[in-house]
Protein backbone atom coordinates (compact mmCIF):
# COMPACT_ATOMS: atom_id res chain seq x y z
CA UNK A 1 0.00 0.00 0.00
CA UNK A 2 1.38 3.44 -1.38
CA UNK A 3 1.22 6.33 1.55
CA UNK A 4 0.69 9.94 0.02
CA UNK A 5 1.20 13.10 2.88
CA UNK A 6 -1.36 15.70 2.01
CA UNK A 7 -1.20 19.27 3.42
CA UNK A 8 -3.71 18.87 6.28
CA UNK A 9 -5.30 22.71 5.96
CA UNK A 10 -4.54 25.03 3.69
CA UNK A 11 -5.00 25.84 0.14
CA UNK A 12 -3.67 23.01 -0.86
CA UNK A 13 -6.14 20.17 0.97
CA UNK A 14 -9.19 20.78 -0.81
CA UNK A 15 -7.72 20.85 -4.11
CA UNK A 16 -5.64 17.62 -3.46
CA UNK A 17 -8.90 15.91 -2.09
CA UNK A 18 -10.70 16.92 -5.17
CA UNK A 19 -8.04 15.46 -7.34
CA UNK A 20 -8.16 12.35 -5.30
CA UNK A 21 -11.84 12.11 -5.79
CA UNK A 22 -11.98 12.72 -9.68
CA UNK A 23 -9.43 10.22 -10.16
CA UNK A 24 -11.97 7.81 -8.39
CA UNK A 25 -10.00 7.14 -4.96
CA UNK A 26 -12.44 7.59 -2.61
CA UNK A 27 -10.62 8.91 0.95
CA UNK A 28 -12.64 9.80 4.29
CA UNK A 29 -11.92 13.59 4.35
CA UNK A 30 -11.53 14.11 7.99
CA UNK A 31 -8.11 15.81 8.44
CA UNK A 32 -8.44 16.06 11.95
CA UNK A 33 -7.04 12.17 11.72
CA UNK A 34 -3.67 12.17 10.90
CA UNK A 35 -4.09 8.93 9.14
CA UNK A 36 -6.97 8.03 6.42
CA UNK A 37 -7.11 4.94 3.75
CA UNK A 38 -9.26 4.94 0.59
CA UNK A 39 -11.70 1.80 0.38
CA UNK A 40 -11.01 1.58 -3.27
CA UNK A 41 -7.22 2.13 -3.44
CA UNK A 42 -4.52 0.55 -2.06
CA UNK A 43 -3.43 4.34 -0.19
CA UNK A 44 -3.72 5.80 2.86
CA UNK A 45 -3.49 9.80 3.16
CA UNK A 46 -1.16 10.54 6.25
CA UNK A 47 -2.09 14.57 6.73
CA UNK A 48 0.76 16.82 7.72
CA UNK A 49 1.79 20.54 7.78
CA UNK A 50 2.94 21.82 4.13
CA UNK A 51 6.78 22.63 5.40
CA UNK A 52 7.05 18.65 6.87
CA UNK A 53 5.93 17.22 3.79
CA UNK A 54 9.09 16.95 1.79
CA UNK A 55 10.97 15.69 4.61
CA UNK A 56 8.50 12.85 5.56
CA UNK A 57 8.55 11.91 1.65
CA UNK A 58 12.55 11.65 1.49
CA UNK A 59 12.99 9.25 4.48
CA UNK A 60 10.41 7.26 3.37
CA UNK A 61 7.59 7.79 6.29
CA UNK A 62 5.28 8.73 3.39
CA UNK A 63 5.95 7.15 -0.15
CA UNK A 64 4.24 10.16 -2.20
CA UNK A 65 3.31 13.64 -1.21
CA UNK A 66 1.47 16.65 -2.59
CA UNK A 67 3.42 19.89 -1.51
CA UNK A 68 3.70 23.02 -3.64
CA UNK A 69 7.20 23.14 -5.43
CA UNK A 70 8.07 26.25 -3.18
CA UNK A 71 8.56 23.83 -0.43
CA UNK A 72 10.66 20.84 -2.04
CA UNK A 73 13.53 24.03 -3.65
CA UNK A 74 13.37 25.25 0.26
CA UNK A 75 13.32 22.43 2.51
CA UNK A 76 15.96 20.67 -0.34
CA UNK A 77 15.38 17.25 0.76
CA UNK A 78 15.85 14.10 -1.58
CA UNK A 79 13.09 13.78 -3.20
CA UNK A 80 11.73 13.23 -6.66
CA UNK A 81 9.28 15.56 -8.51
CA UNK A 82 6.79 13.13 -10.32
CA UNK A 83 4.15 15.31 -11.72
CA UNK A 84 2.98 19.19 -11.53
CA UNK A 85 -0.50 18.93 -10.81
CA UNK A 86 -1.60 22.15 -12.28
CA UNK A 87 -3.14 23.97 -9.28
CA UNK A 88 -1.81 26.19 -6.29
CA UNK A 89 -0.30 28.05 -8.73
CA UNK A 90 1.43 31.31 -6.90
CA UNK A 91 4.93 32.86 -7.01
CA UNK A 92 7.25 34.09 -5.06
CA UNK A 93 8.28 37.54 -5.39
CA UNK A 94 10.23 40.64 -3.87
CA UNK A 95 8.02 43.50 -2.65
CA UNK A 96 8.67 46.40 -1.19
CA UNK A 97 6.57 49.58 0.26
CA UNK A 98 4.45 50.77 -2.68
CA UNK A 99 5.93 54.58 -2.12
CA UNK A 100 9.80 53.86 -2.83
CA UNK A 101 11.06 53.61 -6.17
CA UNK A 102 12.44 50.79 -7.50
CA UNK A 103 16.18 51.03 -9.78
CA UNK A 104 16.25 46.97 -9.78
CA UNK A 105 17.67 43.99 -8.20
CA UNK A 106 20.48 46.24 -6.69
CA UNK A 107 18.17 48.04 -4.38
CA UNK A 108 18.12 45.11 -1.68
CA UNK A 109 22.19 45.65 -1.22
CA UNK A 110 22.72 46.48 2.20
CA UNK A 111 18.91 46.23 2.83
CA UNK A 112 17.04 43.79 5.47
CA UNK A 113 14.30 41.50 4.16
CA UNK A 114 11.89 39.41 5.74
CA UNK A 115 10.81 36.04 4.67
CA UNK A 116 10.36 32.50 5.22
CA UNK A 117 11.80 30.76 2.17
CA UNK A 118 15.52 32.00 3.45
CA UNK A 119 17.06 29.13 1.11
CA UNK A 120 15.27 29.96 -2.26
CA UNK A 121 16.13 34.05 -1.14
CA UNK A 122 19.46 33.80 -0.38
CA UNK A 123 20.16 31.34 -3.60
CA UNK A 124 18.83 34.05 -5.83
CA UNK A 125 20.78 36.83 -4.15
CA UNK A 126 23.89 35.46 -4.19
CA UNK A 127 23.19 34.24 -8.20
CA UNK A 128 22.57 38.54 -8.50
CA UNK A 129 25.84 38.82 -6.22
CA UNK A 130 23.79 40.92 -3.45
CA UNK A 131 24.30 41.09 -0.13
CA UNK A 132 21.68 41.89 2.54
CA UNK A 133 20.37 40.33 6.02
CA UNK A 134 17.63 38.04 5.83
CA UNK A 135 15.60 37.68 8.89
CA UNK A 136 13.51 34.79 8.83
CA UNK A 137 10.03 34.68 10.38
CA UNK A 138 7.21 32.14 10.04
CA UNK A 139 4.21 34.52 9.77
CA UNK A 140 2.66 37.97 8.87
CA UNK A 141 5.76 38.47 6.39
CA UNK A 142 3.55 41.20 4.49
CA UNK A 143 3.38 43.84 8.32
CA UNK A 144 7.42 43.84 8.22
CA UNK A 145 8.43 46.87 6.61
CA UNK A 146 5.51 48.66 8.36
CA UNK A 147 6.78 47.78 11.59
CA UNK A 148 10.01 48.86 11.34
CA UNK A 149 11.15 44.74 10.72
CA UNK A 150 12.82 44.71 7.22
CA UNK A 151 13.19 47.03 4.17
CA UNK A 152 11.33 44.37 1.94
CA UNK A 153 9.60 40.79 2.11
CA UNK A 154 10.16 37.80 0.11
CA UNK A 155 6.94 35.84 0.38
CA UNK A 156 4.36 33.86 -1.60
CA UNK A 157 1.76 36.24 -4.17
CA UNK A 158 -1.10 34.72 -6.00
CA UNK A 159 -3.62 37.24 -6.43
CA UNK A 160 -1.53 40.25 -4.77
CA UNK A 161 -4.07 41.33 -2.56
CA UNK A 162 -2.50 41.17 0.43
CA UNK A 163 0.32 43.46 -0.69
CA UNK A 164 -1.60 46.14 -1.60
CA UNK A 165 -3.42 45.67 1.61
CA UNK A 166 -0.21 46.60 3.38
CA UNK A 167 1.03 49.60 0.93
CA UNK A 168 3.43 46.85 -0.57
CA UNK A 169 4.44 46.76 -4.26
CA UNK A 170 5.64 43.82 -6.34
CA UNK A 171 9.09 44.24 -7.84
CA UNK A 172 10.22 41.03 -8.82
CA UNK A 173 9.11 37.50 -9.36
CA UNK A 174 12.04 35.04 -8.17
CA UNK A 175 9.87 31.97 -9.24
CA UNK A 176 6.72 30.10 -10.22
CA UNK A 177 5.54 27.68 -7.89
CA UNK A 178 2.65 24.73 -8.04
CA UNK A 179 1.31 21.67 -7.09
CA UNK A 180 3.55 18.75 -7.28
CA UNK A 181 3.33 15.03 -6.50
CA UNK A 182 6.67 14.00 -5.20
CA UNK A 183 8.15 10.35 -4.05
CA UNK A 184 10.64 9.08 -1.91
CA UNK A 185 13.85 8.09 -4.22
CA UNK A 186 14.26 3.89 -4.79
CA UNK A 187 10.43 2.45 -4.07
CA UNK A 188 10.09 -0.78 -5.07
CA UNK A 189 8.22 -2.21 -7.69
CA UNK A 190 5.12 -3.14 -6.59
CA UNK A 191 4.80 0.88 -5.55
CA UNK A 192 6.28 2.15 -8.71
CA UNK A 193 3.82 0.37 -10.32
CA UNK A 194 0.83 1.52 -7.96
CA UNK A 195 2.34 5.08 -8.48
CA UNK A 196 1.79 4.81 -12.05
CA UNK A 197 -1.68 4.14 -11.87
CA UNK A 198 -2.04 6.93 -9.92
CA UNK A 199 0.23 9.20 -11.90
CA UNK A 200 -2.27 8.29 -15.10
CA UNK A 201 -5.37 8.95 -13.50
CA UNK A 202 -4.06 12.38 -12.51
CA UNK A 203 -3.06 13.11 -15.93
CA UNK A 204 -6.57 11.39 -17.13
CA UNK A 205 -8.03 14.52 -14.93
CA UNK A 206 -6.14 17.32 -15.78
CA UNK A 207 -5.90 16.80 -19.28
CA UNK A 208 -9.94 16.77 -19.43
CA UNK A 209 -9.99 20.19 -17.44
CA UNK A 210 -10.88 23.01 -19.27
CA UNK A 211 -12.08 20.96 -22.05
CA UNK A 212 -14.95 20.28 -24.25
CA UNK A 213 -15.99 17.68 -26.68
CA UNK A 214 -17.70 19.13 -29.82
CA UNK A 215 -19.91 17.52 -32.16
CA UNK A 216 -20.81 19.01 -35.25
CA UNK A 217 -22.59 18.34 -38.54
CA UNK A 218 -21.01 19.12 -41.79
CA UNK A 219 -21.69 19.12 -45.70
CA UNK A 220 -18.90 16.83 -47.18
CA UNK A 221 -17.47 19.44 -48.96
CA UNK A 222 -16.27 21.38 -46.08
CA UNK A 223 -14.59 18.34 -43.92
CA UNK A 224 -11.11 19.58 -45.16
CA UNK A 225 -12.15 23.18 -43.92
CA UNK A 226 -13.74 21.82 -40.82
CA UNK A 227 -10.99 19.63 -39.42
CA UNK A 228 -8.43 22.76 -39.59
CA UNK A 229 -11.00 25.02 -37.36
CA UNK A 230 -11.49 21.93 -35.26
CA UNK A 231 -8.02 19.58 -35.02
CA UNK A 232 -8.22 17.27 -32.16
CA UNK A 233 -5.28 16.17 -29.95
CA UNK A 234 -5.05 13.13 -31.84
CA UNK A 235 -7.26 12.97 -34.75
CA UNK A 236 -11.16 13.70 -35.13
CA UNK A 237 -13.74 11.23 -35.40
CA UNK A 238 -15.39 11.28 -38.52
CA UNK A 239 -18.91 9.59 -39.35
CA UNK A 240 -21.07 9.50 -42.01
CA UNK A 241 -24.39 10.66 -41.40
CA UNK A 242 -27.77 9.09 -42.89
CA UNK A 243 -28.86 12.22 -44.73
CA UNK A 244 -26.16 11.85 -47.66
CA UNK A 245 -23.78 14.79 -48.53
CA UNK A 246 -22.78 15.62 -44.32
CA UNK A 247 -20.76 13.73 -41.97
CA UNK A 248 -20.35 14.43 -37.80
CA UNK A 249 -16.95 15.56 -36.56
CA UNK A 250 -16.49 14.95 -33.04
CA UNK A 251 -13.41 16.47 -31.41
CA UNK A 252 -12.17 17.83 -28.03
CA UNK A 253 -11.30 21.45 -27.77
CA UNK A 254 -10.29 23.60 -25.64
CA UNK A 255 -13.13 25.76 -23.53
CA UNK A 256 -12.15 29.34 -24.19
CA UNK A 257 -12.41 28.33 -27.74
CA UNK A 258 -15.80 26.76 -27.76
CA UNK A 259 -17.47 29.83 -29.31
CA UNK A 260 -14.86 31.53 -31.89
CA UNK A 261 -14.63 27.66 -33.42
CA UNK A 262 -18.25 27.56 -33.39
CA UNK A 263 -19.05 30.87 -35.55
CA UNK A 264 -15.96 29.92 -37.84
CA UNK A 265 -17.55 26.43 -38.21
CA UNK A 266 -21.10 27.75 -39.16
CA UNK A 267 -19.52 30.45 -41.33
CA UNK A 268 -18.52 27.35 -43.49
CA UNK A 269 -22.07 25.88 -43.29
CA UNK A 270 -21.68 23.57 -40.32
CA UNK A 271 -25.15 23.17 -38.29
CA UNK A 272 -26.53 21.16 -35.25
CA UNK A 273 -23.43 21.86 -32.87
CA UNK A 274 -23.24 19.96 -29.96
CA UNK A 275 -21.16 21.02 -27.30
CA UNK A 276 -20.36 18.71 -23.88
CA UNK A 277 -19.19 18.78 -20.74
CA UNK A 278 -16.34 16.42 -20.04
CA UNK A 279 -15.38 14.36 -16.97
CA UNK A 280 -12.59 12.18 -18.29
CA UNK A 281 -10.03 11.91 -20.45
CA UNK A 282 -8.48 8.29 -20.57
CA UNK A 283 -5.38 8.20 -22.17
Amino acid sequence: MLRIALQSKGRLNEKSLELLREAGISVEENNRKLLSKSSNFPIEVLYLRDDDIPQTVSCGIADLGIVGYNEVVERNHPVEVLQHLEFGKCRLSLAIPKYIEYPGPGFFDGKKIATSYPGILRSYFENKGIACEIREIAGSVEISPSIGLADGIFDIVSSGGTLVRNGLAEVETVMESDAVLIATPGLDEEKVRTADILMSRFTSVLRSRGKKYMLVNVPNEKIEEALKIIPSMKSPTLLPLADKGWSAIHAVVDESEVWEKADRLKKIGAEDILVLSMEKLII
